[in-house]
């Protein structure tokens, strides 16, 4: 890859985007990563990786033993063996366009075309063929389910799996399904279908969006449309619509000879086979819709029970169960949380008897990967909170920042007292949060009710606005009107969301593109976002609501998208226990934190070992930080003061002593960063080590290897050095910034 980045021309003929190399692999025994366009230091790689442990949970980064003595050996024995990658390149790859909006230097945004080569990550190429090949030897009427991490790509995934089976067929060359029906409600998968299998077949009109009505579906399931892209929300109007599609204006209205063509279209849909791919159905779906999808395709409706289920998963695993499989049908249900009923009925008997997904990219292979953040690590409990900050605000010999709050004034909350949760996540986020992704990070409050919504939208406007605040503003997500039983007062979203730029109300679907905006910070759900909310500046959560199992993993995971800057994100449970959230995460992530039994003294016995091993020497830390937070752009790129320090690691004679040091170096920087998030004071050596340690940790490398060092992304790092500048962290005086006299670090007084 460093060759890549340097020593590789991407102006030369042979290295143009889209005409000569389509895609480089950069591979030795372990690894292998590839990329398909070539850009200098900013060339971007994806890993191209089996996992540590295929098929299972604890899947990480990298790849097991393979019988041809090499870890990648698959690479050279599968993929790159001529069948295989010629159907890569006839299949697979295909150029994608994405609109991206962009600032334009004068305060506004415009609207840029990015084009990227896509090229199958190793997880994605590998589910794509396994179901095509079952599909293609077990026929219709079989469930696949497809448990793919966030970050694994599955808008892709499920392009290619709808191209694939829509031209599939048997081994007598029959066709195994007449309509492929997607459903999703990723705007985007309409467009980029299109695009796809247009440079895949140069065939237009393959694929057909549903945007308008059910008598518009109805006609795709029956006119030889290949694949139907449409929203589960619709079905619910399916009947009406074959009714409609018939000449009636409603049932009640429907002359016989319109029930009868009705009659005749329904019976024309159900002698058909489809292929139903839902994708991260929890995320959206209701459990009537589905049952209705299930009807209007085929399947009988006798046996189902009415009674109201807690989410879609569950009544649609109901309906599953109560109906079982049918001929014609076969689903292709991709989510990364899937429930234990779930697995039941969509799962394969595994190895050890129990069901588990056909397919399986782990959030631990995500997270290692670089795909998504771990929301888990960061993790704490109002308790453990406390007990942190009240330590270090009752010690004489720390620091304390002049005119800040106490963080620890509440040693209990009440249950119901909103206005005290509302103060310390108020201050919380001004104090440690707000600075990170260069002042633009953003948190979320997860609340327990809608009524509990309206009441912290009312407690933050109050306590804003008491301490004449400026620079943080909420908004609050819930559906319908809310009735306050004490006052008798009703409220609805847009209602309480008036825009602070136009004054008028903010409307449902304005919110997210509002929140997103520079003017607002925190957002408030109650009913909503908690599932399925892509917004990657999301840097911190305030939990006061009971979360259970799934529900856990569901709403944590909003913080876990990352983008450039982006460090590990911040939770703060007012009601869960720690044990239960980890319990929640353990069938999708076996991950824990220790943050629970932290406290501060850890850093200081940690740093006066790391001292003691002296690998680094103080006077490289000092220098380290002056580069990292006071030199010019060019001299943090030119400068690597760490690599003496790397030469020593890499000198050291013990293999033991070498791990230890790396794993104690790690165990520190990930302390402090949780830390520093708690903690009401910075200390100044310690957050010099932490600087030089999450830099330093990726060259510190067990085999000795002879890469010199790179300080990594520059704009990670320009991120990180503001974030730790604004929060306090880090503070300059006047000399220092001209770069006139050495470094100060110093507390805030």
């Amino acid at each position: 890859m460093r060759q890549y980045k340097q020593d590789r021309d991407p102006r030369a003929p042979l290295f143009d985007f889209k005409k000569r190399a389509l895609v480089h692999f950069a591979a030795d025994t372990d690894e292998v990563h590839m990329t398909t366009r070539l850009a200098g230091e900013k060339t971007y790689f994806l890993p191209f990786n089996r996992g540590s442990h295929p098929g299972q949970i604890i899947c990480g980064a990298g790849n097991p033993q393979h019988k041809s003595g090499y870890r990648t050996g698959y690479f050279w024995e599968e993929v790159l063996q001529r069948e295989s990658f010629l159907d890569i390149l006839g299949h697979f790859m295909f150029v994608e366009n994405k609109d991206e909006k962009v600032d334009d230097g004068r305060g506004g945004h415009r609207w840029v075309t990015k084009e990227t080569m896509i090229f199958p990550r190793y997880h994605q190429l590998d589910a794509v063929r396994k179901l095509v090949t079952g599909a293609r030897g077990e026929g219709p009427g079989r469930n696949y389910l497809i448990q793919h991490s966030a970050g694994g790509g599955k808008t892709n995934s499920i392009s290619w799996l709808s191209h694939r089976l829509a031209s599939l067929h048997s081994a007598t060359d029959q066709k195994t399904f007449d309509c492929v029906i997607v459903v999703t409600d990723r705007q985007v998968l309409d467009r980029q279908l299109q695009d796809a299998i247009y440079q895949i077949e140069h065939a237009q009109g393959v694929v057909k969006a549903i945007d308008q009505d059910s008598k518009q579906l109805a006609a795709s399931l029956i006119d030889g449309t290949k694949i139907v892209i449409t929203t589960l929300q619709k079905f619910p109007f399916v009947l009406r619509g074959l009714l409609h599609a018939a000449g009636a204006e409603t049932q009640e209205k429907a002359t016989d000879e319109e029930k009868k063509q009705a009659k005749a279209w329904e019976a024309e849909i159900a002698k058909r086979r489809y292929a139903v791919i839902v994708d991260e159905a929890h995320s959206s779906q209701s459990g009537e819709p589905a049952r209705e999808l299930k009807a209007i395709l085929g399947a009988s409706t006798a046996g189902s029970d009415d009674e109201d289920e807690p989410d879609w998963e569950d009544r649609l695993n109901q309906v599953m169960h109560s109906r079982g499989r049918q001929a014609n049908l076969s689903f292709f249900a991709f989510t990364a949380t899937p429930k234990g009923k779930t697995l039941e009925l969509f799962g394969r008997i595994g190895r050890n008897g129990l069901p588990e997904a056909f397919h399986l990219y782990s959030m631990r292979q995500a997270i290692e990967e670089s795909f998504i953040l771990d929301v888990v690590k960061n993790y704490t409990t109002y308790a453990t909170y406390y007990r942190l900050v009240k330590a270090v605000e009752d010690d004489p010999n720390l620091p304390k920042k002049k005119g800040a709050r106490a963080s620890a004034k509440f040693m209990s909350l009440h249950p119901h007292n909103i206005e005290q949760k509302t103060e310390v996540m108020v201050e919380h986020f001004r104090q440690k949060v707000q600075s990170h992704l260069g002042g633009r990070a953003k948190a979320m409050v997860v609340t327990s009710s809608r009524l509990h919504a309206v009441r912290y939208m009312k407690a933050f406007e109050g306590y804003i606005k008491d301490n004449g605040y400026t620079d943080i503003r909420p908004l609050v997500a819930f559906s319908g009107t809310v009735k306050d039983p004490d006052t008798g007062l009703e409220y609805t979203e847009p209602g309480m969301n008036v825009d602070c730029v136009s004054g008028k109300p903010i409307s449902e679907k304005q919110l997210p593109e509002r929140f997103a905006s520079p003017d607002y910070q925190v957002l408030l759900v109650a009913n909503k976002y908690q599932t399925g909310f892509d917004q990657p500046l999301l840097q911190a959560m305030y939990v006061d609501k009971r979360l259970d199992g799934v529900q856990a993993v569901q709403a944590l995971s909003r913080l876990n998208r990352k983008i450039a800057g982006k460090e590990n994100p911040f939770v703060l449970d007012f009601v869960n226990e720690a044990d239960d959230i980890y319990k929640a995460f353990m069938p999708y992530y076996d991950a824990t934190s220790l943050q629970e039994k932290a406290d501060s003294q850890q850093l200081e016995a940690l740093k006066h070992e790391l001292d003691a091993a002296q690998v680094y020497f103080w006077s490289e830390v000092e220098a380290f930080a002056h580069i990292s937070f006071i030199g010019s752009r060019k001299n943090r790129q030119a400068a690597d003061p760490a690599q003496p320090a790397v030469d020593r690691f890499k000198t050291m004679a013990d293999e033991v002593k070498r791990s230890e040091f790396r794993q104690r170096l790690s165990s520190y920087v990930g302390l402090y960063s949780f830390l520093s998030q708690v903690l009401p004071y910075g200390d100044p050596a310690l957050e010099m080590l932490y600087s030089v340690g999450r830099f330093l940790l990726p060259h510190l490398l067990l085999d000795r290897d002879t890469e010199r060092v790179k300080l990594g992304d520059e704009v990670t790092r320009e991120f990180y050095r503001l974030q730790r500048i604004f929060s306090g962290a880090i503070v300059l005086r006047d000399g220092d910034i001209k770069g006139q006299t050495p470094l100060h670090f110093s507390r805030r007084e």
